[in-house]
Parts: structure tokens; sequence; C-alpha cells
């Protein structure tokens, strides 16, 4: 008898308001549910999250790092996009 794999999931947390997600590792599950029950026990033992979000492997696509000068070189050439032309006040905290 042949056993059908479970889908694997990608887990990201939120340690605390005002941090992005983190990708933290996978999961194997059957369905969104468990996959997020599943992340929570594996990954949050200490309650270290906040939020979890867990997503579908298959519905991840990412760019090709063979790929890297054609995707990330235009925007060298972009500096008034990058935020480095003002000061963050320390009031603000995590952005």
């Amino acid at each position: 008898m042949s056993e059908v794999p479970m889908p694997l999931w990608e887990v990201f947390i939120r340690a605390r308001n005002g941090l992005a997600h983190k990708h933290v590792g996978s999961v194997h599950a059957a369905d969104a549910a468990m996959a997020l029950q599943a992340a929570r026990d594996v990954y949050t033992r200490r309650g270290e999250g906040l939020s979890i979000w867990v997503v579908p492997s298959t519905a991840i696509t990412a760019s090709d790092p063979a790929e890297k000068d054609m995707m990330f070189e235009p925007t060298a050439s972009k500096i008034y996009r990058h935020p480095t032309f003002y000061g963050v006040p320390e009031d603000v905290g995590n952005m």
C-alpha cells in the first residue's frame, strides 16, 4: 500500500507588532488548518510568536539566483528609490 504524500507548507511567524513575518521553516499537513496547528506546535513552543502564516509551497514563485543581474541590477541605477535621503526618528520604533 503506497502512502499519499502530504503537501508541504511554508511557515512565517511575526514575533511582535511592528515587525514583518519571517520564514521559519516548513511543515507537512493535509490542509491549512492542520498546517497552522502543526506550525504552532513546532515553531512557537516558547511563546515567541504573535501571528502565524502558512502558505502552500506550491503557491510560492521564486526568482532564479542565476538571473540575479537581470532581476536586481536596474534598482542600482535608481538611487532615489532607496530610503537613504532622510532620517527616521528614534521614536518610530521598528519600521
